[in-house]
């Protein structure tokens, strides 16, 4: 049985400021939502596809540096920026492509997440955007 694994170990940059350092969860979704389009007469429910609605859900660590996270995430809450997640470090490729997430939005921000004796993050989640793949090395 052939299989293909990979240690994650993701790149990530949100509005192009690399936040892989400040990164320890990434979740992307693609996501087309489902229309049901079952006509009478039929004893199946059936489905056609709707609009696309892509994800990212990140887990990030709490940090007030300039062009860390809070100075990135902050502007960026009620607007719509871009993001890049490639699943490891290295050139991109048919085996580690680039994943682009063009005009997402973000609609909250946790400031402060804190549990005392633990390092703070907190999860955000962007929504919508057009996703895109890149395979090419620049």
């Amino acid at each position: 049985m052939a299989s293909s694994t990979y240690l994650s170990n993701p790149v990530l940059t949100i509005n192009s400021v690399d936040l892989t350092d400040m990164c320890s969860a990434a979740t992307l979704t693609y996501l087309v939502e489902a229309l049901e389009d079952t006509a009478f007469g039929t004893n199946s429910r059936s489905y056609t596809a709707g609009l696309v609605n892509n994800e990212v859900t990140l887990t990030m660590y709490a940090s007030f540096a300039a062009t860390e996270t809070y100075a990135t995430l902050f502007p960026l809450v009620g607007t719509k920026t871009n993001i890049t997640l490639t699943p490891a470090s290295g050139a991109e490729s048919a085996t580690n492509p680039k994943f682009i997430l063009t005009g997402c939005y973000l609609e909250s921000l946790p400031v402060i997440n804190a549990s005392l004796g633990e390092l703070s993050t907190y999860d955000i989640t962007f929504m919508g955007g057009a996703l895109t793949l890149d395979t090419t090395n620049p």
